[in-house]
């Protein structure tokens, strides 16, 4: 371990005194929820939750009936009962997203969003109680982590219960050359901080079980110290205040185990990224405060920019190692949705605060960084299926691991449901390869052949259903006056929302092969690794893009004249998908473009507010990553700075 010295009274330390809390194992194959109610879930929360399951229930059970009469003509073939099998199964996924966003919107409309007793715009608590952030880095860029961290720092500061929160850079680097940076990094920001620093750094020589055992390690040898952690990724900033708010909620509510923020997409400078910002924004709080609304106090944990009480999950987050075979076996990779789920299960509230402000974090500057980083979710994420079956979860935390393994299942299942939903009539009307032209074939014909008006009913509700989250997003954002001219305005939130839109589905058929590849290869046992993620680069050479995505290409291209051979028609049936494919590369070039990217900011177009008027600590993390000037590290105003072991 490379841990440095206790402090001495002259000196800064990279570390304080060892407080250790016990934090044993759990065993997922035995124990029980305790109690079933607590004290902070929401009154009537099982008719909140009624309410959403059942409206849910009942739109797929009117789809699933309109679809079966379009196909029961002649009887149901096989493969017409998958076709109807997958259809009930993704409307119902669309149909619990939308059902759930329904709430948030109505909430948000009627002003009705305050929870926890959190009030953003009452004066700020005084602490009883210690918090450390901790802040765990894996090859990471340290003078840009030290950055938000001296931000955070300084604005802690400036509410005056600075004294009460404690920050822990936790490094897991391997790369040596990041090692030594690191080093330098954190004697150059204790020296800018001076002698009042509450910064600690420790790395660790083996990174085993990765971020959760980065944190396990901590909670083990110093949560005896701090009632409460709460966990920052590399790219989150928080505000003061907020960070105050939420040590104060979990004073005032002793059986809160965690409180989940909202964080805000920032700082995005490639065309896809202001995608994400923009989408995260604009649609991100109508699903937030829907999710927060019927979860109640069975809420989930996205793993980073939350609070949590140390006793309690030191008690109950002990992740066991999972056996099954690959790829469930081995450490547990997405390890917050278990660990939310175990607190549960233990009789502590997990909530989530959507509405508190504050919070944030910047996304992936482009597709291709986000598809690498979604390989690594679908590995963890399916690895949930061995936690599932766990004794004693809440029904609500097993939806959670559901919809975690449903993210990256319905990949496939979208891609089987078009190209059944095209083999079924192909096989209709006797194609076959020797001779494959069929005059004026398309699939929309036969669909309309048995019911017409049923079959294009359908359609528009299942378009509708998809597509409603977004438009809610787009009406709460435009009725609220303040919001709307921080986004530009009401056309240029259609505008956007139309070219977000647009840009998603053409980039829906590179993210489903993507996501289908890598359910496969998870179900092959190979692992995803643990690479670290891009922050402002959003470039990508070409001759890499054409590795990755000229076979996509060229079967989008053969699929494309193949189409056309049978019918022209059919060809423009299936143009959209086709031409998400066969653009592959050129879409990721334009969409990872910061050129682009700034051209439609200086537009007006993806607009947030946080670009027009970004917050203190946004600026203040900004200005902070310029290079510094060179500036002698060996010594403070109180003393040396010790050299920690084996940097």
């Amino acid at each position: 371990m490379s841990d440095a010295r206790h402090p001495s009274p002259s000196s800064p330390s990279w570390l304080p005194p060892e407080s250790p809390l016990p934090m044993p194992v759990q065993d997922l194959r035995s124990g029980r929820l305790s109690p079933r109610r607590l004290p902070t879930s929401p009154a009537r929360i099982g008719g909140r939750r009624a309410l959403v399951m059942g409206n849910a229930v009942l739109m797929t059970l009117f789809a699933a009936y309109q679809i079966w009469w379009v196909l029961r003509g002649d009887g149901i073939s096989v493969l017409e009962g998958v076709l109807l099998a997958l259809f009930v199964a993704l409307f119902a996924w669309i149909a619990l997203s939308f059902s759930s966003t329904l709430a948030g919107f109505v909430l948000l409309l009627s002003k009705r969003t305050q929870a926890l007793g959190i009030d953003a715009d009452a004066p700020l608590p005084v602490l009883a109680t210690r918090t450390a952030l901790l802040v765990p880095t894996y090859n990471e860029d340290p003078d840009r982590v030290l950055a938000g961290v001296q931000a955070m720092h300084e604005s802690l500061a400036q509410t005056g219960q600075g004294t009460c929160f404690d920050f822990f850079i936790l490094s897991d680097t391997t790369n040596a050359a990041v090692r030594q940076k690191e080093g330098r990094a954190v004697r150059a920001l204790l020296h800018r901080l001076g002698p009042d620093a509450r910064v600690f750094y420790r790395r660790r020589e083996k990174n085993t079980e990765r971020k959760a055992g980065n944190i396990a390690d901590w909670v083990r040898r110093f949560g005896g110290a701090y009632p409460h952690l709460l966990i920052l990724d590399a790219d989150s900033l928080m505000t003061g205040e907020t960070l105050v708010r939420l040590a104060a909620a979990m004073e005032r509510q002793p059986t809160l185990a965690l409180i989940q923020t909202l964080p805000m997409i920032v700082n995005g400078r490639t065309f896809f990224a202001r995608m994400q910002q923009f989408a995260g924004r604009v649609y991100g709080p109508v699903a937030a405060h829907g999710i927060a609304w019927w979860h109640g106090a069975e809420g989930n944990y996205w793993g980073h920019n939350a609070i949590i009480r140390t006793a309690a999950f030191a008690r109950h987050a002990g992740l066991p190692h999972l056996g099954g075979g690959k790829p469930f076996e081995g450490a547990v990779l997405s390890h917050d949705f278990v660990e939310a789920a175990l607190l549960r299960r233990g009789g502590w509230a997990v909530h989530m605060a959507p509405g508190l402000g504050g919070s944030y974090e910047e996304g992936p500057p482009s597709l291709i960084d986000m598809l690498v980083r979604d390989r690594r979710w679908c590995q963890g994420n399916l690895q949930h299926g061995a936690v599932v079956p766990a004794r004693g979860l809440h029904w609500v935390s097993r939806l959670h691991l559901l919809v975690g393994i449903g993210h990256y299942s319905t990949a496939p299942m979208w891609a089987m449901l078009m190209l059944v939903g095209l083999a079924i009539p192909l096989q209709q009307a006797g194609f076959h390869l020797a001779q494959p032209h069929l005059d004026g074939f398309t699939p929309a014909l036969y669909w309309r052949g048995g019911d017409p008006e049923r079959f294009l009913w359908v359609f528009y509700l299942t378009m509708a259903v998809l597509l409603a989250p977004k438009a809610m997003g787009c009406i709460a954002t435009v009725l609220d006056p303040a919001l709307r001219r921080q986004c530009g305005g009401a056309l240029r939130i259609a505008g956007s929302a139309l070219l977000e839109t647009v840009m998603a589905a053409l980039m829906a058929p590179v993210t489903m092969y993507v996501q289908s590849r890598g359910v496969a290869e998870v179900l092959a046992g190979r692992d995803s690794g643990w690479e670290t993620q891009r922050r402002d680069d959003g470039s990508v050479p070409l001759a890499g893009l054409v590795r990755r995505y000229a076979g996509l290409s060229l079967f989008g291209a053969f699929s494309g004249v193949l189409a056309y051979l049978v019918s022209p028609a059919l060809a423009a049936w299936m143009a959209p998908v086709v031409l998400g494919m066969v653009l592959s590369v050129p879409i990721n070039l334009l969409t990872a473009s910061p050129a682009l990217g700034d051209r439609l900011r200086r537009a007006g177009w993806l607009h947030t507010p946080e670009e027009g008027a970004p917050p203190a600590i946004l600026t203040r993390a900004l200005e902070l990553r310029a290079p510094p000037p060179d500036i002698p590290l060996t010594a403070t105003a109180s003393g040396t700075i010790p050299a920690a072991e084996g940097l």
